[in-house]
């Protein structure tokens, strides 16, 4: 009887959310309302987004659709469009259109004009998100490369978690000596040069062109609209690191989040494996990543490493 009633408490819910979500998207037709400066995570893919984005998202203050948006943003902006060169957009690829659209998206599902986003391709597309949200917060997590390049070899090897994407990807991948045939993560301009190369050359290609393109656009961000953070200062002090961000996004910090925060990474999100700093040092990666690290060694300078 308890399995019934719980399946039919279920159903009610799914029920009235689809309701909440008609509701708000009609009332936004009749009221359209950009959305107020939303807050976008972004870095490298397996830098450490995750974490920051769904702590982020236990504000009160904010509304979260407490899972990435890939699909959501590509459907807006289809990779054929753009001849499956990049995930990228720019300021050009921003419209009015696009504005009301994202805004009574999030609106619908969230009921906040204010929201979080995050997902692998964000930080490719800083000038058109802040063409769109002139007034958005970017939170910009940075990883250390060794770790970070290790995390992205590791994921190569999860297509089915990573890869789910790019099966309609117009190349014949083969990476790693074919060993790995199904793209990951995000494209960048220049993937097609890679579809055939070591792991580890992809991933050092993947971390120099989204780091570099998420530095290239904070010049052009206002100051007090960037946010900017090292994923190993969540591991030495999460609450510290955690307060900087929720502050330097204008969002309450309060005990509640502190304490939230102070066991956080006790239930990591998405982690493949302990989580220590340097861990590529000791790992079965190391000797691939001690090889291309001279390729990342400006990027990560810039980043302040």
């Amino acid at each position: 009887m308890s399995e019934f009633v719980e399946k039919v408490s279920k159903t009610l819910a799914w029920h009235g959310r689809r309701m909440a979500r008609s509701l708000r998207g009609a009332w936004w037709r009749l009221v359209p309302r950009p959305a107020e400066r939303p807050i976008i995570v972004v870095g490298c893919s397996r830098a450490g987004t995750t974490l920051v984005y769904k702590t982020l998202s236990e504000s009160r203050e904010i509304g979260s659709l407490q899972r990435e948006t890939h699909d959501y943003w590509m459907a807006l902006h289809p990779l054929a469009d753009k001849g499956w060169n990049t995930h990228a957009l720019d300021a050009a690829d921003a419209s009015d259109a696009d504005r009301d659209t994202v805004s009574r998206y999030f609106y619908a599902w969230t009921g906040r004009h204010r929201w979080v986003d995050k997902n692998n391709q964000n930080g490719l597309c800083v000038p058109y998100l802040q063409a769109l949200f002139p007034d958005a917060v970017f939170v910009f997590v940075k990883r250390s490369p060794g770790d970070n390049l290790n995390s992205l070899i590791e994921g190569w090897r999860k297509p089915d978690e990573f890869a789910t994407w790019s099966s309609n990807l117009p190349a014949q991948v083969a990476v790693e000596n074919g060993t790995l045939t199904q793209w990951c993560f995000f494209l960048a301009d220049g993937w097609r040069d890679y579809v055939d190369a070591p792991v580890e050359d992809v991933a050092a290609f993947q971390y120099e062109a989204i780091n570099r393109a998420i530095l290239d656009a904070k010049e052009q961000v206002p100051p007090g609209q960037w946010v900017e953070v090292f994923y190993e200062d969540f591991l030495r002090d999460p609450v510290a690191t955690f307060r900087h961000v929720f502050e330097g996004c204008g969002l309450r910090f309060d005990a509640r989040l502190e304490a939230h925060c102070a066991s956080v990474l006790d239930i990591p999100y998405n982690a493949f494996s302990e989580i220590r700093l340097d861990k590529w040092k000791d790992g079965r990666n190391r000797a691939k990543i001690e090889r291309v690290l001279p390729k990342v060694a400006d990027v990560a300078a810039r980043m302040g490493y």
